[in-house]
């Protein structure tokens, strides 16, 4: 019996290196195919991240651009438009296998349904990424180990705010108390926290490596396999040597010793 119930994943970034395999390239793909001269490189793309979601990014992006669309094209189309075509390319890529999940993902999944963790996931993705995802982790089934996908826009403000987390903890029926949650980004952090989670692991990519998680009780650079394993910057993995069950129960009874 661990002390904690559910453990709660984000996705671009945390199950995958998203941001870096499939997003940005998309994102180019789309604008090439629309016959667009924006490239977003590796370094804009890292600024363009402290952007919460797709539509939300390229909006961003003319506005700081100062990018005019023609007379009578309405940006709200334009760039709903865009941003489906981005999620096309973005997919083909997931079903051609090019993003796999990072290391140790797979391995803790598998620890946390044998033993009868609930999971979820919570992330302003638009849902067929994520369920896509899970189809091609080459782990049969694996979309249905997750109790609940809070995935797009089905909630008012995407993060930092806390609304995602909130929406998962509400419809598991449980305290922040009860469950892990896990993030790449200081924005996934902050809004796990502002939701009441106390215990969250940070697995670092190359996007996120010098973002401000001073608050952070595990901050890792993945959650490791047995011949690979975890870089800890932050916390504690006990005796093991990647974030396992026996990981995450060390760090639930540090942030929460009463419990």
């Amino acid at each position: 019996m661990y002390g904690f119930k559910a453990l709660i994943f984000d996705v671009d970034g945390t199950l995958a290196d998203t941001e870096r395999d499939g997003h940005r390239p998309a994102f180019n793909d789309a604008f090439a195919a629309a016959g667009l001269y924006w490239n977003w490189d590796r370094v804009r793309y890292g600024e363009l991240l402290s952007v919460t979601g797709g539509k939300e990014r390229i909006r961003y992006f003319m506005e700081t651009e100062g990018v005019q669309l023609d007379p009578g094209v309405d940006r709200d189309d334009f760039v709903a438009a865009l941003h489906r075509a981005k999620t096309e390319h973005y997919l083909a890529r997931l079903r051609m296998g090019g993003i796999p999940l990072r290391s140790g993902v797979l391995r803790l999944l598998r620890e946390a349904h044998a033993a009868g963790i609930r999971l979820a996931i919570a992330t302003t993705t638009t849902p067929e990424n994520v369920t896509e995802l899970l189809d091609r982790s080459g782990e049969p089934g694996l979309r249905d180990w997750f109790e609940i996908i809070a995935a797009g826009e089905i909630v008012p403000h995407k993060k930092p705010a806390p609304d995602i987390y909130q929406l998962v903890l509400t419809r598991l029926g449980l305290a922040p108390s009860d469950c892990i949650a896990f993030e790449d980004s200081e924005h996934g952090a902050y809004a796990a926290r502002l939701a009441g989670l106390r215990a969250i692991v940070v697995t670092l990519n190359d996007y996120t490596m010098s973002q401000d998680f001073s608050a952070i009780p595990l901050l890792v650079d993945r959650l490791g396999e047995p011949d690979a394993p975890s870089r800890v910057f932050v916390g504690d993995l006990g005796e093991s040597e990647c974030v396992d069950l026996a990981a995450l129960e060390l760090l639930h009874s540090q942030v929460y010793p009463a419990a």
